[in-house]
């Protein structure tokens, strides 16, 4: 624990200010990385919908080599990690990697336990739901989105026919978007913010000490200093002259030493508490 008087004056309220400025920064941090997050989440949902309209016409239409390569194209962006298409039963019939086409997807995966964990699988779920995060086999961290396509009436109205009506959905759109652009953001995110910090660590604390040091040390300081003067004998310093607390103390400690003085001056002289028939008596 500190001793000095300006130690516990500043020591404390730096410790304070540093840990208020610390768990600011963790809660600002936390909630902007949400923020970023869900709105990584918003965009890719978007760009989901945009596939599943675009190739709508090649749907209606059964044209599989158009709707290949959408798919195709798509994976061939820049930051996307997979892009396919599997049917009710799971089975992969579109995809950007061309080795997934025809595999089963497992119900427990991360993308299909969501909607299959209840024994009737779920036909829609909500924008925010839709999406997942895991690592992928390559060991890349992946924001994926899985967007049911609709039997919608132009489907099963269409002159192909393959869908009954009562098949609410017919398959389903899973793209997969890289995380790497989104934390490279949140580094630096955090880098600035740690610098920010210390910035304000560094103004605060200097602020607060300085401030500290005019309005309160230097005051108490020159009290001190006075004080020790004054027991020492120096009855003829002047004591410091403010307008505070510090100079009211100043200057009840300055009374006590003339009187003090006038005390040593005249001895014989009666104290005020004294009835000067006693001291007669004395004599």
């Amino acid at each position: 624990m500190p001793r000095s008087f300006a130690a516990k004056a500043i020591v404390p309220p730096a410790i304070a200010v540093t840990g208020f400025v610390i768990v600011c920064c963790i809660l600002l941090y936390s909630v902007i990385k949400t923020d970023m997050l869900n709105d990584a989440i918003q965009h890719e949902t978007n760009l989901a919908d945009t596939i599943v309209k675009s190739a709508r016409y090649a749907m209606l239409k059964d044209d599989r080599e158009t709707l290949r390569n959408i798919i195709d194209n798509v994976g061939q962006q820049k930051g996307v990690e997979h892009a396919r298409i599997f049917n009710k039963k799971g089975v992969i019939m579109f995809s950007a990697h061309t080795e997934d086409i025809g595999k089963l997807l497992d119900k427990k995966e991360a993308g299909c336990v969501a909607c299959h964990s209840g024994p009737v699988p779920l036909t829609s779920m909500g924008r925010m739901d839709q999406a997942r995060r895991f690592i992928n086999e390559k060991g890349r961290h992946v924001i994926a989105i899985t967007v049911p396509v609709y039997n919608e009436p132009e489907c099963f109205n269409a002159s192909c026919h393959v869908h009954s009506p009562n098949q609410k959905v017919l398959g389903t759109l899973d793209i997969g978007l890289s995380e790497a652009p989104l934390q490279k953001t949140l580094n630096v995110m955090q880098g600035r913010m740690v610098v920010f910090c210390l910035m304000v660590l560094l103004l605060t604390v200097g602020g607060v000490s300085a401030l500290l040091r005019r309005n309160v040390l230097l005051p108490v300081r020159e009290l001190a200093d006075y004080v020790t003067a004054v027991k020492r004998g120096d009855l003829s310093r002047k004591a410091p002259a403010y307008r505070d607390e510090v100079g009211e103390l100043a200057r009840a400690y300055q009374e006590l030493a003339h009187q003090l003085k006038e005390r040593r001056e005249s001895p014989d002289q009666a104290t005020p508490d004294e009835p000067a028939g006693n001291q007669r008596d004395r004599s």
